[in-house]
């Protein structure tokens, strides 16, 4: 035994010398080497893989997304985080963004490789750009009647069509329906999943499906995705619940304050009740209301319920969805039941921001704030606390200032209300700005940091096409006195300049699908203009 323990402790001297050696000469040549790098994809997990080194080490993978490039001074690459492993793959964060990674080899006493070049997410290289779907139906894996049809969420799509198909289409990679072999299509998809409907089909061993993205006025962004078999077996039982909607969760995912849950509805129904409890239920997947849940609320929405309470205390949540009648009774089991997690907060958060749905995320009309690539907090180089509420005008901002923001009195608080404002006739820029001045006193009353952003402009034409509301033809007037009011505090960042479109009249179409909250581009810009003023911020 003593023989064999003086073996292994001059086996692991020999490993750590030999390492040391080739870290601080470069015998094996490893600093000019860069790690090759691949990916596969299965069932919405994406695996990384690369060639091992020729001895123990460890491997961090960051991940990065492209920046805008629209600010002064700003990076090319935004940092997420970072994923460590011993072995030569990792299953990397997914996201609804494109993004990339880099592989660095570490020893003992640091980088044994460079990073290696970016390789960027495949979900999101295709040209024209087309859905990656998730759930596949191959002849071993045969679908129900009634499958699920999933795919990766392509940004700034407002809906989505589903071509089903009796065999291949006359072209693929293409943007139009196919005009041979067409089957039926819809393009009522409002979320990135589908449940059909194929009792017509039942006797048929297989049909092709496939799906595209499109904007708001039901035009494709970019193409279908590729045609695949779906094997059809009628004898199988057929999904009769929700489906939770975690597909495309941003890196370092955190539930927002003000919780939003998402899910992939059932075919044809549109009145869902969810419930939400601090332990799992007794049993999952029944149709019984849990007898100690905390809240639960019944909406009239195909795939997403907000929540109205905030939900600060730590700790852990759970919550599903069921699919009710007019009476609220039963019509489909319980969901399976996802869980999210509060943090424990410090004393005193170093930032939060505060607003209105703008802050609280969403865009492009049907994507919700659970939906954190269309959040702009998510681009910020720092944490942050997001404390934005769906539909707050600046005086509901105020309202709440006591109720959500002095639990954890922020050091520095980032303050964008107002814009609901500009399109209501009935609110003026003078009731907006006593509105500010009154949180601003608030903070400094509690010691904390007021940083006001200025307000965007908006786009009357898309509001109109997308809310079917109309907008203070004043809007212009109003924006100019609020801002004007924001310029003279203190402690402001200003993101009105960036958002014009060429003319310098109105929201540039381009940041903003529905001409009031911006989308993915925007919200990353917003992030990346805060990121550049970080030296408002207090330490």
């Amino acid at each position: 035994m003593k023989k064999f323990s003086l073996f292994l402790i001059i086996i692991i001297s020999f490993t750590i010398f030999s390492i040391f050696v080739a870290e601080k000469t470069d015998l094996f040549g490893l600093q000019g080497m860069h790690l090759e790098t691949s990916f596969d994809e299965h069932d919405g997990h994406m695996v990384l893989t690369w060639d091992p080194l020729p001895y123990p080490c460890f491997y961090k993978v960051d991940t990065y997304s492209k920046t805008t490039g629209l600010v002064d001074g700003e990076p090319e690459y935004h940092f997420f985080t970072s994923g460590l492993t011993t072995s030569s793959s990792i299953e990397v964060p997914r996201s609804g963004i494109p993004t990339s990674y880099r592989v660095t080899a570490y020893g003992l006493f640091g980088a044994l490789t460079p990073p290696s070049e970016p390789i960027e997410n495949p979900i999101y290289t295709k040209t024209p750009p087309a859905p990656w779907t998730i759930y596949h139906y191959t002849e071993d894996n045969p679908a129900s009647l009634m499958p699920f049809l999933v795919w990766h969420a392509v940004p700034n799509a407002v809906c989505y069509e589903v071509e089903l198909l009796s065999g291949l289409p006359d072209q693929e990679n293409s943007v139009a329906l196919s005009k041979t072999n067409h089957l039926e299509s819809t393009n009522q998809i409002f979320t990135n999943g589908w449940q059909a409907d194929l009792k017509k089909y039942a006797s048929r061993k297989f049909i092709y499906w496939r799906v595209r993205a499109l904007d708001i006025h039901h035009n494709p962004i970019g193409a279908f995705s590729k045609a695949e078999p779906l094997y059809i077996d009628a004898s199988l039982p057929q999904p009769d619940h929700p489906l939770l909607n975690d597909f495309d969760e941003m890196p370092n995912f955190e539930m927002p304050i003000y919780p939003v849950y998402q899910w992939i509805p059932l075919h044809g129904i549109n009145r869902y009740e969810v419930e939400l409890m601090i332990q799992p239920p007794a049993t999952e997947n029944d149709t019984e209301p849990t007898a100690d849940r905390i809240w639960n609320k019944t909406v009239d929405s195909a795939a997403a319920c907000y929540d109205e309470y905030a939900r600060p205390y730590a700790g852990d949540y759970y919550w599903r969805v069921r699919a009710v009648d007019k009476q609220g009774n039963s019509i489909s089991p319980w969901s399976d039941t996802a869980h999210f997690i509060v943090k424990q907060q410090e004393e005193r958060v170093p930032v939060a921001v505060l607003g209105d749905s703008i802050t609280h995320g969403g865009g492009a009309v049907s994507n919700s704030p659970a939906s954190l690539e269309y959040s702009y907090t998510t681009y910020f180089d720092f944490p942050c606390l997001n404390l934005g509420r769906s539909g707050d005008t600046s005086r509901m901002t105020l309202e709440r200032f006591d109720q959500d923001v002095l639990p954890f009195k922020p050091v520095n608080l980032l303050i964008l209300t107002g814009t609901n404002s500009l399109r209501a006739t009935e609110t003026s820029p003078e009731s907006v700005i006593n509105d500010l001045a009154a949180i601003k006193q608030k903070c400094e009353v509690n010691n904390i940091r007021p940083i006001f952003l200025t307000l965007m402009p908006v786009n009357p034409a898309n509001i109109q096409f997308a809310f079917h509301v109309p907008t203070d033809p004043n809007w212009e007037l109003k924006l100019l006195k609020i801002n004007s009011w924001i310029r003279q505090q203190d402690y402001y960042i200003d993101l009105e300049p960036y958002f014009y479109d060429p003319a310098h009249r109105v929201m540039d179409s381009g940041f903003s699908t529905d001409g009031l909250h911006p989308d993915v581009r925007g919200k990353m810009l917003m992030g990346e203009i805060i990121n550049q003023n970080q030296d408002k911020l207090k330490r």
